[in-house]
């Protein structure tokens, strides 16, 4: 069955002004789309292959476009309208076991967003950054992943796409800006879910 490119959750302006309306059309009508078209070529080719040779010959396009489209899927329900904006609750983090976990693991969600920033800064080339549930502590991490690779190590909590095309329109080569702008749209509730979904048992 062919893989589609999901509907956004919210309009194409509704992460303004901290995602411009250029970026979320561009970003997602033709990047994450073209992910989608090359990741159904890709399979449709390995189901037609005939030799070992010519499927390794593919993964690499499937892992590249099927990272493409898994982590997208996840980033669009990753953003909400802001809060700050009177549109929505995105950026708002309320008490419940995702805060709890937060503050368990890093001290406070400011201090998380303080280490994230940094880290997912110094992201050479594309790639991603990752608040990942670990499996064995049950703790949240940062971690990063290069490329399209999604997040195998951790269940992912929040993923913030960190390739140029992200951001590039509205904050252009300071990347800082953009990862703080972000945090204001970002969808705790969403967030909240997958944590709980994958075990999460932070007390409050």
């Amino acid at each position: 069955m062919s893989n589609t490119l999901p509907d956004l959750p919210y309009a194409y302006d509704a992460l303004e002004p901290f995602i411009s309306r250029q970026i979320m059309e561009l970003h997602h009508k033709k990047h994450h789309q073209t992910y989608v078209n090359a990741l159904n070529a890709a399979e449709a080719a390995y189901a037609k292959a005939s030799t070992p040779k010519e499927r390794i010959a593919l993964q690499a396009a499937l892992k590249f476009n099927g990272g493409g489209h898994i982590n997208h899927s996840l980033f669009w329900k990753n953003l909400a309208p802001a809060a700050s904006e009177g549109k929505g609750h995105g950026g708002a983090l309320k008490d419940g076991p995702l805060k709890a976990a937060i503050d368990q693991s890093f001290g406070s969600l400011d201090a998380l967003k303080k280490d994230f920033n940094a880290t997912t800064a110094g992201i050479q080339g594309s790639g991603w950054g990752w608040i990942g549930l670990n499996p064995t502590t049950k703790r949240l991490e940062i971690t990063t992943t290069p490329n399209q690779d999604p997040l195998l190590t951790h269940v992912p909590i929040i993923g913030v796409d960190v390739w140029e095309h992200a951001f590039y329109l509205q904050y252009l080569n300071v990347k800082a800006d953009y990862l703080n702008a972000i945090w204001s749209v970002i969808n705790f509730d969403e967030a909240e879910q997958r944590y709980l979904e994958a075990g999460g048992n932070a007390k409050l």
